[in-house]
């Protein structure tokens, strides 16, 4: 068996020589941002870039047409070693959530551990994902029941936040549930004869008041927010349609529900307050984050170790968002460690501020940092066996005390 320490340099020198080319690719995905399911440019560039690297691709992925995989075999046996990659942007301010950056990391991890499974003759699989719809559209899920993750042994991602310079987190994030109302009234001309018309803005007044009022009596750990759009809104005309959109999110996936029903009681009753038809759509969940201890303990030595990076367990590496790669971390060992990039003051995720950042060469670096970090973390998984149990094992003991916790979920 080669030294792990050799291994490592392996997977380290094979990044570091790819950082032009992984560069370029960032900055093309940044310059061509594109919405939830619409991630063709990213999609061509990333599958031509994996299949010039000697990869087994497949585009349009599992009946998604921005969906891909890529794979790589060496030996015959061994584990199978998961990475993704997002590519989706948001709506209005591009890449402000920094997935070019985690396009590239995924791609990193993979071909740094291909490179080191090559040279040093280690029997397994690698698998690079590009999932996408990220951003509202539950691309995971979807992939999830589809079967794309059947068959791995762990799985791993990195995201970009602010933060501190050479800071990482591997904790925890929010569950989300995803529901809609909405309201349709009657027209009337809003001076003549307003008595004529039902509006559906009342409605959605009434249920967002509601709610607002509702937070008083929540946990601080919870978050219910949301919008209200319409249609030919005109101030001498009753609007006859409305509709909120909202999430609800909770620390685990189980306290949902009772949210859930409150908030529903809410939209119910600014129906009945207007005299409006209700019409109320529940949405896909993206479960918690259940991050596997052994990975990411281990991706703390390596990165403090090896990098001289601060890496959090605790509380303070808690990511206060949402995420469905917590689906696919219920259903195997996963691991998703948050890292900081430099950004101005207020240039949080989901800022134009943070569409800048994520296009800077600081956090180029700091994305190879966490890329190395999670390959080889992975290598771990593929070489040692007595840790490949120990992940195993801490996931499902995860399951069970989850289900003690919450026997009626």
């Amino acid at each position: 068996m080669t030294d792990s320490n050799v291994i490592s340099k392996t997977i380290t020198e094979k990044i570091d020589e790819l950082s032009g080319e992984l560069r370029k690719l960032s900055l093309g995905i940044h310059e061509h941002p594109e919405l939830r399911f619409e991630e063709k440019y990213a999609h061509d560039v990333l599958t031509k870039f994996m299949e010039s690297k000697g990869f087994n691709v497949t585009p349009h992925w599992k009946d998604l047409d921005t969906a891909w995989v890529a794979t790589f075999t060496h030996g015959s046996g061994g584990r199978n070693l998961g990475f993704n990659s997002e590519m989706d942007a948001l709506p209005g301010i591009g890449h402000a959530c920094g997935h070019n950056l985690i396009a590239i990391g995924g791609v990193a991890a993979a071909l740094g551990v291909a490179e080191a499974m090559k040279q040093h003759n280690i029997s397994g699989t690698v698998t690079l994902m590009g999932t996408p719809a990220e951003e509202g559209g539950d691309g995971k899920c979807i992939l999830l029941k589809r079967g794309a993750y059947d068959g791995l042994d762990a799985c791993l991602m990195i995201h970009p936040r602010p933060g501190a310079k050479d800071w990482h987190g591997a904790n925890s994030c929010l569950a989300r549930a995803q529901v809609e109302v909405e309201y349709t009234g009657h027209t009337a001309h809003a001076a003549f004869a307003p008595w004529d018309g039902r509006n559906a803005l009342d409605a959605a007044v009434i249920a967002y008041t509601s709610i607002s009022t509702l937070r008083q009596q929540l946990k601080p750990t919870t978050r219910v927010h949301g919008s209200l759009e319409g249609k030919d809104w005109t101030p001498n005309v009753v609007p006859d349609y409305a509709k909120l959109s909202y999430y609800v999110r909770t620390p685990r996936y189980q306290e949902i529900g009772p949210v859930m029903k409150r908030v529903k009681e809410c939209f119910t009753a600014g129906g009945l307050a207007a005299g409006c038809e209700t019409k109320i759509t529940e949405q896909s969940m993206m479960i918690d984050l259940l991050t596997n201890k052994p990975l990411a303990e281990e991706y703390k030595n390596i990165v403090e170790g090896q990098f001289g990076n601060k890496v959090d367990l605790g509380p303070e590496g808690f990511f206060g968002a949402s995420t469905d790669f917590g689906n696919v971390s219920h259903a195997l060992p996963g691991l998703h460690p948050v890292y900081a990039i430099p950004t101005k003051p207020g240039g949080g995720n989901h800022n134009p501020l943070f569409t800048a950042a994520a296009a800077t060469p600081e956090a180029h670096a700091a994305t190879l940092v966490a890329a190395k970090g999670i390959a080889l973390t992975g290598m771990k998984v593929l070489t040692d066996s007595s840790f490949a149990v120990k992940v195993r094992e801490s996931f499902e003991a995860d399951l069970q005390r989850m289900k003690e916790e919450f026997p009626d979920a």
